[in-house]
């Protein structure tokens, strides 16, 4: 008898039968640039790639950010000797994998939620361990890798109050899908708390892997031609923005040119197919713009600096000691400021910053960051940081501080790990005993 919700079960029929319709979806994604065009059949779980020999360990995370916080505890598997799969479901994430994974990593695309793909993808590669990365909990996936007996750890765990009360429409669901989690590695207590309230046996509280993450890498000689064409000018940075962000930070800039002739603005959107539209943005406001995209650099008569590029944050955080991070002014939750504190930016934000609230609230408690509410108060700190460079150094230095006092989630999620990979390590000697 299946015991599972009828939710679960209503859900997984629905899936098979969408499956033909899969090619279309996969279609329509690919016109509007969310599938990559020669790689659609990861999606359906087939692939040309060739399934490592030994234990193989799965990591898996929705995009960027969750891939970002997963890179250190990749490698340090990596360094264990194991096999490792890397699978996400965004083409950024995809452009990251190439650039940022080491020799003998593997990425694919994640396939789509629907049995016969993740039955395809799971006969293929055989994964011996599953690490999901933060909360991307798709149903289909987590039921048919627990039928084979996967052991799957929730690592980097983060669950949000408005995630948890949707969920509580749904107990048995979650708890359905929880209880096939071996041990959920929360951020915070508080993310653990919830966890545990919606079904999660195991549950420990390893702190944030985006806390231990390095600072991002830039290409040297990208770097110097950049510096080379802001030589002698104030740079502020604005990054992983979103729409109605933009037009703040340049409504900024126009407020401050008077007093800052020679400043320039990167703006740097989370969506980089947006960065044609803030070229009007900046025009409208009287400003002059160009997109890296396009291979541009800065030149004196630039105002605006649309960085529409992947992987280059390391270039805006080294080249900007002031940085507004996204999503904040609006309410989408906040983007991760952890990556420009680590080289020296002076960091700027929104209200709107649920996404990261530890942080941000260790950080505001420190004076290592500043909230600003509207575009108003954010030109005045802009100014007040441009005018005075000591006490925007002091800010700067208080956040690394408080970064590296809240490390240490990397340890602490290896030590949870270990037991698994030592089961991995004994498992070919108990083979061939």
């Amino acid at each position: 008898m299946d015991k599972r919700p009828l939710t679960l079960r209503t859900y997984r029929r629905l899936a098979i039968a969408a499956a033909p319709f899969a090619s279309l979806v996969l279609a329509r994604r690919l016109n509007r640039g969310k599938e990559h065009p020669v790689r659609l059949g990861e999606r359906k779980g087939e692939t040309a790639a060739t399934r490592p020999a030994g234990p193989l360990v799965w990591v898996h995370g929705a995009s960027i950010g969750e891939m970002l916080a997963a890179m250190q505890l990749i490698d340090r598997i990596r360094d264990e000797g194991f096999a490792v799969l890397v699978t996400s479901g965004t083409v950024t994430s995809a452009v990251l994998a190439e650039q940022r994974l080491g020799p003998g990593i593997i990425h694919q695309f994640v396939p789509m939620d629907s049995p016969p793909f993740i039955k395809r993808f799971l006969d293929h590669w055989r994964p011996n361990l599953a690490l999901f990365v933060e909360s991307d909990l798709w149903p289909n996936l987590i039921m048919e890798s627990a039928a084979r007996r996967v052991p799957i750890l929730l690592v980097n765990g983060r669950l949000s109050v408005q995630s948890y009360d949707r969920w509580r429409l749904a107990p048995r669901t979650i708890a359905a899908l929880l209880d096939r989690i071996d041990i959920c590695l929360a951020q915070t207590a508080a993310d653990g708390e919830r966890f545990a309230n919606l079904g999660a046996p195991r549950v420990v509280t390893t702190g944030n892997l985006k806390l231990d993450m390095p600072a991002p890498p830039a290409n040297g000689l990208q770097l110097a031609e950049l510096q080379t064409a802001l030589s002698g000018r104030r740079v502020i940075a604005a990054a992983s923005t979103h729409p109605g962000e933009e037009a703040a930070i340049v409504e900024a800039h126009r407020r401050l040119r008077a007093t800052f002739p020679n400043l320039l603005s990167i703006i740097v959107p989370r969506h980089t197919e947006r960065g044609a539209g803030l070229l009007d943005i900046a025009k409208a406001a009287g400003l002059n713009a160009v997109t890296r995209s396009r291979g541009f650099l800065p030149d004196r008569g630039i105002d605006v600096y649309v960085a529409d590029t992947i992987g280059e944050l390391g270039l805006v955080y080294r080249v900007a000691p002031i940085v507004f991070m996204g999503g904040s002014l609006v309410n989408h939750g906040g983007q991760n400021p952890i990556e420009p504190i680590k080289l020296g930016a002076a960091v700027l934000h929104g209200p709107h910053v649920r996404n990261f609230t530890e942080i941000y609230t260790a950080l505001d408690t420190a004076g290592g960051a500043a909230m600003v509410s509207d575009t108003g108060r954010l030109a005045v700190q802009i100014g007040a940081w441009l005018t005075d460079a000591q006490a925007r150094e002091n800010i700067a230095a208080c956040a690394q501080d408080t970064v590296a006092a809240l490390g240490g989630a990397l340890e602490r999620t290896l030590a949870a790990l270990e037991p698994y990979l030592m089961q991995l390590r004994l498992e070919p000697r108990q083979r061939h005993a």
